[in-house]
């Protein structure tokens, strides 16, 4: 049964408030962890996770702020959980940001937590919907609304999250999996199937290959090639689905081809996001800057408008890293543009924009400046594509500027220049217009008009806006900090998401309380 945590509001008589010196509640009510209190504990809306409880008469449950406080304070201090509950029992500090006044006060235990997260997961994957997510949007539109910042200029990137896995080989991968489906057997099928499992399990799957030659290698994948087809054909059949159940098949298919009466090893059409490890099933594959990455990837938006005190993270999202920066911006502007709609401008990298999305950003009003432009040096002439107010377009090189119309096949426009203007023109053998009788035309697409409108954006605008998205690499900084080599503690998507927005939403309350240690004078904090 759902139930709102009050209690922090009447703080008990003999709390260890009323029992410590004047000087010492003074440097607790003056401390970042009492402004989390403030900012944070006492405005995260616990109605939103009601959903996760029985609506019955019963018990009722640990208090949601303070587990969810828990885990953005875990992830600020990078702490373990061990850590986290020691700190809840002996640290005054953390007591205070929790909103606990006794000395003996535990607000939950650490099986309590564990069973929270889990069950944000399986809403997660029953309803699609993120509820720390929920928490971050309501903290940080509450955040802009109260320091009235603008979002009207913001900047995006991203960065991979690897997740923590074990890299395995192919064969050593095979043989991890069987040891997998063997010790979820029953001891009848164990003896039964002695003859084919005993090869793989006697030792661990690193143990198996570690004497291995390289020349072994293709015969070995041939016989466990057998032994999948025949586990497949005999025995996972009998089972009830689930996860064991679920990574075989996958594996099943992802690794093997079957024609006829044969089984083979896959070769060819070998996909980024095939099963990398048993121990996550959404993690995906990537090589980039010679590096490779097994994991998710992080897309990050925040302010920037010059105008601001200090900027914001507005939105953050986690997909495989196999998937193209282009990609995840254009299924992310829609919710970005519904969280911050004042959104007008948009600072990003060249990996970003294609021409498939710059109609959507048009679309939505939102102006794209690019930095670090994905196209060859141009060896000719590139005339420039304007369009005016009442959406005619007109096309201008060095020598002409001329109007442009649909081409008969009404497919796309083109825009005739004056033939002996072009003839003396000292660029004519360089053009990019075709030739023609009695002039010279240049055919083009809408895509092609907002291209150019994309490459010229960060040439119109004032100096000072030109390197507003270079700042964003120090928030993936703060983001990365304590992952080694870009690499998260967790496995899995839905974890990957709890370390993103916990992260962010720590990230923004450190900037606001930082402000507000620099604007204001100390007694003016509380």
């Amino acid at each position: 049964m759902f139930r709102k945590n009050h209690k922090h509001k009447q703080p008990g008589l003999f709390g260890f408030q009323n029992v410590i010196k004047d000087s010492m509640r003074k440097e607790i009510m003056d401390s970042e962890e009492y402004k989390f209190y403030e900012l944070i504990f006492c405005r995260i809306r616990e109605e939103d996770f009601a959903p996760l409880y029985s609506d019955k008469e019963s018990r009722p449950n640990s208090p949601v702020n303070s587990m969810v406080s828990a885990l953005l304070l875990q992830h600020r201090n990078r702490w373990t959980f061990a850590e986290l509950h020691k700190n809840i029992k002996f640290n005054l500090l953390t007591k205070t940001a929790l909103g606990l006044g006794e000395l003996d006060e535990v607000p939950f235990s650490e099986a309590t937590l564990f069973n929270f997260i889990n069950r944000l997961t399986d809403y997660h994957i029953d309803t699609g919907i993120n509820l720390l997510e929920k928490v971050f949007d309501h903290l940080t539109a509450g955040q802009l609304e109260e320091l009235q910042l603008s979002t009207a200029i913001q900047r995006t990137d991203s960065f991979q999250a690897a997740s923590n896995l074990r890299k395995y080989g192919r064969l050593q991968f095979l043989v991890e999996v069987l040891n997998r489906v063997y010790r979820e057997l029953t001891e009848g099928d164990r003896r039964r199937y002695s003859d084919l499992f005993s090869e793989y399990v006697v030792k661990t799957s690193s143990q198996y290959v570690y004497r291995l030659k390289p020349e072994d290698m293709p015969s070995r994948l041939t016989s466990i090639a057998h032994v999948y087809r025949r586990i497949k054909e005999e025995i996972i059949g009998r089972y009830e689905p689930g996860d064991i159940y679920r990574i075989f098949n996958r594996v099943y298919t992802e690794q093997f081809i079957i024609e006829g009466d044969e089984i083979r090893c896959r070769t060819e059409g070998i996909k980024t996001s095939i099963l990398l490890s048993p121990d996550d099933e959404d993690a995906t594959y990537r090589r980039k800057r010679n590096t490779e990455y097994i994991g998710h990837v992080v897309n990050i938006v925040e302010t920037c408008d010059p105008k601001n005190r200090i900027n914001l993270i507005t939105d953050v999202a986690v997909y495989p890293n196999n998937v193209d920066d282009s990609t995840m911006m254009a299924e992310r502007l829609t919710p970005v543009k519904e969280k911050t709609p004042g959104l007008e401008e948009l600072h990003l990298d060249g990996a970003y924009p294609s021409q498939k999305s710059d109609k959507m950003y048009e679309e939505k009003g939102v102006r794209i400046v690019q930095t670090g432009i994905r196209q060859r040096p141009e060896k000719r002439v590139q005339p420039e594509i304007y369009r005016d107010e009442e959406g005619m377009y007109s096309v201008a090189c060095p020598l002409q500027k001329v109007g442009a119309l649909k081409s008969k096949r009404k497919k796309r426009y083109v825009a005739e220049f004056d033939k002996s203007v072009c003839e003396s023109c000292p660029f004519a053998g360089n053009c990019r217009t075709d030739k023609g009788k009695g002039a010279r035309r240049y055919y083009f697409h809408e895509e092609d008009y907002l291209m150019h409108v994309r490459h010229r954006a960060k040439g119109e605008l004032p100096e000072d806006r030109h390197n507003l998205r270079a700042n964003i690499e120090a928030t993936v900084a703060e983001f990365s900090r304590g992952m080694r080599g870009r690499k998260l503690k967790v496995r899995g998507r839905f974890r990957a998401t709890v370390f993103s927005f916990c992260t962010a939403s720590m990230i923004n309350f450190g900037r606001i309380y930082r402000y507000l240690r620099s604007e204001m004078p100390e007694p003016a904090l509380n």
